[in-house]
């Protein structure tokens, strides 16, 4: 089967990432990591909005009617689309400002997940963390590398999560009440020439599509076997994540990254950092928004 990849926004975005489709508003929401943007593609109208958050982003999810939840550079917070205020919940890593915030999804209770990666060399210094409704946050994993792609089984009883420095897609048996996570095992490993393997979504059949760094390439994955079923090549080598999207949720979102290019390699590779799509023949999942109720501040004291 002969796919046909379509550039639908033409930027080189340093980091692309995070894309999510958000079906009430029947937007792409996606990000640069690095230039501090936040997107929403409207596919009917071709146009891509975008605001500066004021610090990196390292994943947005669809929340209220003007707000959406991110993980920042400073921790989990809240972006309000019309003012540009952006609140900041909970940061957890207050105390390591080598760190920020990297890819993250919402569980299937409304729960924001987030890992963190170090800004240089990193080898062990991040986590993955839990931001509950009640915006209070849980430390799941510890010695994460690049924390990355993270997505949900249909009946909610398996996590799938990615630290891109293990070259491993693994899972944990998932327990939806209590968001504990148990009996760990690895469901792909990837020699390093196959590429990082980064951010993910799932199909309506319950397989995973992952995206490869340096890999160029977009990879259908067996959720209990590990075996590849399929692979998309993509014209560029940094691919970071995919989601689906649109009315029928029928079209592969792909996003990728142009940091580092010289201008003799973008020149070589022009697409680097544009957003893609795809018609693949499967269909994905409504993606989960953000439950989250942060508490109100403190009534201030007349004087």
């Amino acid at each position: 089967m002969t796919i046909e990849l379509r550039v639908r926004v033409p930027i080189n975005a340093l980091v692309g990432e995070g894309p999510v489709w958000d079906d009430q508003k029947s937007v792409l929401w996606w990000i640069d990591i690095l230039s501090s943007k936040l997107y929403a593609f409207d596919p009917q109208t071709e146009v891509n909005r975008e605001w500066d958050v004021g610090q990196h982003v390292g994943t947005v999810v669809p929340w209220r009617d003007q707000e959406v939840a991110l993980a920042l550079a400073h921790g989990f917070g809240s972006f309000h689309l019309e003012t540009g205020q952006v609140r900041i919940f909970n940061d957890p890593e207050c105390n390591q400002p080598g760190n920020r915030f990297n890819d993250g999804k919402c569980d299937p209770a409304g729960r924001l997940w987030a890992g963190t990666m170090a800004y240089e060399d990193p080898r062990n210094q991040g986590s993955l963390y839990c931001l509950d409704t009640n915006c209070q946050v849980t430390k799941v994993l510890g010695g994460i590398g690049i924390s990355n792609g993270i997505i949900w089984s249909h009946d909610h009883k398996t996590m799938y999560y990615i630290d891109s420095l293990s070259f491993a897609l693994r899972a944990w048996d998932f327990a939806v009440n209590s968001a504990s996570i148990a009996n760990e095992r690895t469901i792909l490993q990837v020699e390093p020439d196959f590429g990082l393997p980064d951010g993910m979504t799932i199909d309506e059949e319950g397989m995973l599509w992952v995206a490869f760094y340096g890999g160029g390439k977009v990879c259908r994955v067996h959720a209990e076997t590990g075996e590849i079923l399929q692979t998309l090549d993509m014209p560029v080598s940094a691919i970071t994540a995919c989601a689906f999207g649109e009315a029928e949720l029928d079209t592969l979102y792909i996003t990728c990254a142009a940091q580092g290019l010289s201008e003799a390699e973008l020149a070589k590779a022009p697409q680097a950092g544009n957003l893609f799509s795809a018609q693949t023949g499967f269909k994905g999942v409504p993606a989960t928004r953000f439950g989250g109720q942060p508490p109100q501040p403190a009534p201030q004291k007349s004087s």
